[in-house]
């Protein structure tokens, strides 16, 4: 297909007669899928990997929680701010200089001397990676033809869940077989070919061209937005670690935010931006979607957060064990992904979402039944329902949000798509962010409580307490010298095994919280309208290859 031939269903998208350069929509496609993976991966791969980071610089462990925090809050920070560079600018223009900006930082960024050095680098490189996002759906659609939107979602679906799933397995072979630098150079390697397939992808095009009668976009109401959020992503980045609103940084995060989030509500009435249009937002089935996407974001804590947590806590699993365990739900993508895109070709995405929960809940309840004894291969009955489920889920979430933008016409319209794009990006980032807080803080505090449940029944005196202490001391006491030190012993294992008791409960209850949040969604798939453009309808009305 030649660029200088409009493609059917897709009169936004523009020849490149100036450029002379040879280009192919699906090479551009192909580009934006690739950034989404980088950006994504390199989250991942810092936040399995932040330990061995840790002690190749010889961090502590307070200053090397930074490390995440300032990545993902630069990416926070440029979401809404894209919105704008990207309106000004156009998107090939963005992603090439960002991706040249973001393969320069990740080479150099293993050779950082100190955390004063590695923190500004690592938010240069969260500011380039989060342009890849926002641009990468809404290209997507204007590009291909509509009858290829349906591989363009499931390739986009199969990006995100395959490369948050698979980070694990491969940063603990990056560590036994290469370096701790591959965690970051992983990027430098794949940023190139992603550079040269938006360079031959996505045509050149004039900067836009203020209207008249229509006010000059203007970056204040984006500054003020973005640092806004990134300020509340900090805040719940940190908050456990320094006991939340006890600490005087998370309250003066929350209230400068919070303040900026104001402002730029104020400045919007008071002097409308062009690139925006929140009234698009309003829509019943778009706010519906955004909560279905947070509840999406705060599930996949099940293989992210939960079962990593207890092999590593409870098995003392190291990474490289734990990669087989989510391979489960990551591998099968690639087919489920297809399953998910067929199925919604005569199927209302809103009954496939249903059946993904529905899978996902139940692999959630089988996991609640968790004990301290299991290992990997109690997981697996319970991963590979749990991949199915989220390929159906997430597919067909992406499906739902993309019928949206199609019978809202929003694909003709660059200020719909462009804030459709950047509120769905900073919903993914802060929903996620606000989710994973809560699930590290609920653990916690599950964990604090059943120890001390726990702990009432284990006293002095105890028939049960002094049998379990009288066999643990018998069993040392071949293997100690001194007539109290078997005693101390046994009293250390139990204190251990209270530990190891209350930890694995706290993970059950994760897990059922995990399966009310699918009941949750459930209800909020049962409360969205039916969308009169459906995918059928789509397909058969895309003239076939002549």
């Amino acid at each position: 297909m030649s660029p200088s031939t409009p493609t059917s269903g897709n009169p936004s998208t523009p020849p490149d007669a100036r450029a002379g350069l040879t280009t192919h929509p699906i090479l551009g496609v192909a580009g934006v899928l690739l950034g989404a993976m980088v950006a994504t991966e390199m989250g991942r791969l810092m936040s399995v990997g932040l330990a061995d980071i840790r002690g190749a610089m010889h961090l502590g462990v307070d200053e090397a929680s930074w490390i995440n925090t300032s990545f993902n809050a630069a990416m926070m920070f440029v979401g809404p701010f894209s919105v704008f560079i990207g309106g000004l600018l156009g998107p090939r223009r963005v992603l090439l200089a960002c991706a040249a900006i973001f393969t320069v930082v990740t080479l150099i960024l293993p050779f950082s001397g100190s955390l004063h050095v590695l923190i500004p680098l690592l938010v240069l490189a969260g500011l380039m990676a989060g342009t890849f996002y926002p641009l990468t759906l809404s290209f997507v659609l204007r590009s291909l033809p509509m009858k290829y939107v349906l591989i363009g979602i499931a390739m986009y679906a199969i990006d995100i869940v395959f490369t948050t799933d698979m980070a694990q397995s491969l940063e603990a072979w990056y560590i036994d077989h290469l370096s701790w630098r591959w965690i970051f150079w992983n990027s430098s390697i794949l940023t190139p070919v992603m550079m040269a397939l938006i360079y031959f992808g996505i045509p050149r095009q004039p900067l836009p061209k203020p209207q008249p009668g229509h006010p000059a976009p203007n970056w204040r109401g984006f500054l003020y937005a973005s640092l806004g959020l990134a300020l509340l992503f900090i805040a719940l980045d940190q908050g456990q670690r320094v006991d939340w609103f006890h600490s005087s940084l998370i309250v003066g995060l929350t209230v400068s935010g919070l303040f900026l989030i104001g402002a730029t509500i104020a400045r919007r009435f008071l002097l409308p931006n062009p690139l925006v249009n929140f009234q698009f937002l309003l829509r019943r089935n778009t706010l519906l979607l955004s909560l279905v996407l947070i509840c999406f974001r705060f599930i996949m804590l099940a293989t992210v957060v939960s079962i990593p947590s207890f092999l590593g806590a409870i098995r003392g699993f190291r990474p490289l064990q734990e990669g087989p365990v989510l391979l489960w739900v990551a591998l099968p993508q690639f087919v489920l992904g297809m399953l998910a895109m067929s199925l919604m070709r005569s199927i209302d995405p809103r009954l496939i979402l249903t059946a993904g929960f529905s899978l996902v809940g139940v692999a959630c309840v089988m996991n609640a039944t968790v004990t301290s004894v299991w290992a990997g291969g109690n997981f697996m009955l319970s991963q590979a329902i749990m991949a199915l489920g989220l390929a159906l889920a997430f597919n067909s979430m992406v499906g739902s949000i993309v019928l949206e933008v199609i019978d809202t016409g929003a694909l003709t319209r660059p200020a719909d798509i462009l804030t459709f794009a950047g509120f769905f990006q900073v919903t993914r980032l802060f929903g996620g962010e606000a989710g994973s807080s809560f699930m590290g803080h609920f653990i916690a505090i599950r964990e604090q409580f059943h120890s001390n449940i726990l702990g009432l029944n284990v006293r002095m005196g105890n028939y049960l307490t002094s049998t379990r202490l009288l066999g643990l001391s018998h069993a040392f006491s071949s293997h100690s010298t001194g007539s109290g030190v078997p005693t101390e012993r046994a009293g250390e294992v139990l204190g251990q095994q209270i530990h190891q008791q209350a930890y694995t409960l706290a993970i059950s209850d994760s897990f059922l919280l995990l399966a009310t949040s699918c009941v949750i969604c459930l209800v909020i798939v049962a409360c969205m309208s039916s969308v009169p453009t459906q995918y059928k309808q789509i397909v058969a009305s895309t003239p076939g290859p002549k």
